[in-house]
């Protein structure tokens, strides 16, 4: 029988995960004095940037697809010696240095996973791997959305190699192989680059067309670019930044890949520089869907078909909390969630990460979790206002598109434009009287400087 703990003289919060989201949450709650224990099955914070945490979709080539000085946590930026866009083993010395920063690690307990939450009264029980039982006052479920590998099936029976890209790190896994990349978002499209600078012949099966942004444009990152300049309406800023990519890139339809059928910005943007410049090259080649495996051959849906020893699925992840998953609402494989976090069914059950955005992830963590917290400590000291942000959870369904007609996909089901989410934050923040970000309202005993520390 399982080991039911209690703590009936003091409420905690369980976070799951110690990623990214995770780092986030516990920030937010240690800021407000809020107890709380922190479970991660690994070794050691960092989440999908560990390339040694099992499971991880990392991959060694891999960098933020978003800029230095636009990423990162609050009051926390990127070190200046980080080159534009950070390579995958930075960002985990950066997410270590932050924990470090913050004294979160000595509360993490590594090695942990955690394998069921249930509803027990007004509480939550959780519990271990090894049996045991937690009993707490909420649970945040900050654990990714990339642990689940979407693999698609296809008409025949292939004689190679089929992969998804969640089990490719090195480049030296092509040489000699002809390679066939299904998907181009950016993991595809990172992934299509190193196998065409390694394998014997690459190739990308795709089924739409992508509006390329370079991830510098005039020498500077394209999302700080963005940024900076003069916030146009989008009826404006849509056909400015068009002709600018047909400036800077010409026509892409010359080399393979088909003319877009969605507007700019409706969907996840496809940050990538060196593609174009392999397939100017001819290193790599575009082909349509797939249409069929025939032992060695890919048949594709021109009638076309390649020689292929290695077909590999950039095909992304199916969304996951499978501790806690029957407490979601689930549509087309997205959890109905108020502003991305709050459970709409159940009290203090969260999910913390669950979303996906035009711009930094981490700063949106960090506002998130900001009202996440303060939600939770008014339930103590303002349960009026509490009870406020309970009527909202239950019936506000605001639009977080920015006026963007994200495509109908389940991906885009839960994508949001950051700064139509921070116009709404600031609003929610002033109507219920919440504080906002500030600088100096963490109180850090390092700094992002010191994040060479954390290899050492």
């Amino acid at each position: 029988m399982a080991d039911k703990e209690t703590q009936p003289a003091q409420r905690r919060v369980c976070i799951v995960g110690a990623g990214p989201a995770g780092l986030s949450a516990a920030r937010a709650l240690k800021r407000l004095g809020i107890a709380y224990d922190q479970f991660e099955r690994h070794s050691d914070v960092g989440g999908i940037w560990d390339l040694d945490n099992p499971g991880s979709p990392m991959y060694e080539s891999a960098h933020f697809i978003s800029s230095r000085k636009t990423s990162g946590f609050f009051d926390f930026p990127m070190p200046d010696t980080y080159p534009d866009y950070p390579g995958n083993r930075q960002i985990l010395d950066y997410a270590r240095a932050f924990a470090d920063a913050y004294g979160l690690r000595e509360t993490v307990r590594f090695n942990t996973e955690v394998t069921d939450v249930e509803k027990d009264g007004n509480d939550w029980l959780v519990t271990l791997a090894d049996g045991t039982q937690r009993r707490y006052w909420a649970v945040i479920c900050a654990t990714g959305v990339t642990w689940a590998p979407r693999r698609p099936r296809h008409p025949g029976e292939f004689a190679g190699e089929i992969r998804h890209s969640s089990e490719y790190r090195s480049p030296l896994e092509f040489r000699g192989k002809r390679v066939l990349i299904v998907g181009l978002g950016n993991s595809g499209a990172d992934i299509a680059c190193d196998a065409a600078a390694n394998a014997a012949a690459a190739f990308v099966s795709i089924r739409r067309g992508y509006h390329v942004i370079p991830k510098h444009v005039l020498g500077i990152p394209s999302d700080e670019l963005a940024d900076a300049g003069p916030q146009l309406p989008l009826w404006l800023e849509r056909p400015f930044f068009r002709a600018l990519l047909r400036l800077v890139q010409g026509d892409l339809t010359k080399y393979g890949l088909p003319e877009p059928d969605h507007k700019l910005f409706e969907s996840h943007p496809l940050l990538n520089s060196q593609l174009v410049h392999h397939l100017q090259h001819g290193d790599v080649a575009i082909r349509p869907d797939i249409a069929s495996l025939d032992g060695t051959r890919v048949r594709f849906a021109d009638g076309s078909s390649e020689e292929v020893d290695l077909v590999l699925y950039a095909t992304g992840y199916d969304w996951a909390i499978p501790y806690a998953e029957r407490h979601f609402t689930w549509n087309e494989g997205r959890p109905d969630l108020y502003l991305s976090a709050f459970n709409r069914q159940h009290r203090n059950l969260f999910g913390l990460g669950y979303l996906e955005v035009n711009s930094s992830a981490y700063t949106l963590f960090d506002h998130i979790s900001n009202v996440l917290a303060q939600y939770l400590h008014d339930q103590d000291h303002a349960p009026a206002r509490a009870a406020a942000f309970d009527r909202l959870i239950a019936t506000d369904h605001p639009k977080l598109n920015g006026g963007i007609n994200f495509l109908p996909t389940a991906r885009h089901r839960a994508y949001v434009d950051a700064r139509a989410y921070h116009r709404y934050l600031g609003a929610l923040r002033k109507r219920l009287g919440w504080q906002t970000l500030t600088p100096g309202m963490f109180d850090a005993v390092g700094s992002a400087r010191d994040v060479r520390q954390v290899r050492a």
